[in-house]
C-alpha cells in the first residue's frame, strides 16, 4: 500500500511539474510569429509583423538593451493599428530625434515593474474591487478593470484600450497585446 502511495504521490507530482511547465513554456503566436518564451521580449518582438512600429519605436528611443535586460517587466504591446489610431503625423514626430524623450515617456508608460500576467492581475483586480492601479517605469499610473471577459487598460487620460491577447511570455517578462496606444498626461 505504501508504494502505491508514493508512485501515486511521484505521478502527480509528475502532473502538475509538466502541466506548469507547459503553460510557462506556452509559445503563442502574435503578428504572425511565434513568441518563444525562452526568448526576451525583443527577440520575440522584432519578429511580430504586427509590431513593427513598437519595435521601431523602442530602437529610436534607444530601449533595445533595456527590454533585454532580465526584468521581469510587463509590457502592454500596442500594434501597428493601435498606432494608426493616433492623428496624422504623431508617430512620425515622436520618431524624430529631438522628441526622444517624449517617445521614451511614451514607451516606458507601457511598462510595469514584476512579471504581471492575467491571472495576477485578475488577483489585483479582485482585491480592489473590479479595478487594479499599476505604476508604470515611466512613472505614472494604467488602470486595469474587466469588461465583460476582456481586460482593458486605462491611461491617466481616460483612453482605454482592451488587451486583445493575454500572456504571451517571455524569458524576461509578460507581453499583453493591446488595440490602442497608451498616453502619459
Amino acid at each position: 500500500m505504501k508504494t502505491i502511495k508514493v508512485l501515486g504521490l511521484f505521478i502527480l507530482s509528475a502532473f502538475f511539474t509538466s502541466a506548469t511547465f507547459a503553460q510557462m513554456g506556452k509559445t503563442v503566436m502574435v503578428g504572425g510569429a511565434a513568441m518563444y518564451p525562452s526568448k526576451n521580449i525583443i527577440e520575440n518582438a522584432v519578429n511580430s509583423k504586427d509590431h513593427t512600429t513598437l519595435v521601431a519605436a523602442v530602437k529610436a528611443a534607444g530601449l533595445f538593451e533595456t527590454l533585454e535586460r532580465p526584468g521581469p517587466f510587463t509590457v502592454f504591446a500596442p500594434t501597428n493599428s493601435a498606432f494608426n489610431k493616433l492623428p496624422a503625423g504623431t508617430v512620425e514626430t515622436l520618431l524624430k530625434p529631438e522628441n526622444k524623450a517624449k517617445l521614451t515617456a511614451v514607451l516606458t508608460y507601457h511598462v510595469v515593474p514584476g512579471k504581471l500576467d492575467s491571472k495576477e492581475l485578475m488577483s489585483m483586480m479582485k482585491a480592489g474591487m473590479g479595478k487594479a492601479t499599476l505604476k508604470t517605469v515611466q512613472g505614472e499610473n494604467l488602470y486595469v478593470s474587466m469588461k465583460g471577459k476582456k481586460i482593458m487598460i486605462t491611461d491617466e487620460n481616460g483612453g482605454v484600450a482592451t488587451v486583445t491577447i493575454a500572456d504571451v511570455n517571455q524569458s524576461n517578462g509578460v507581453i499583453h497585446v493591446i488595440d490602442k496606444v497608451l498616453l502619459p498626461k
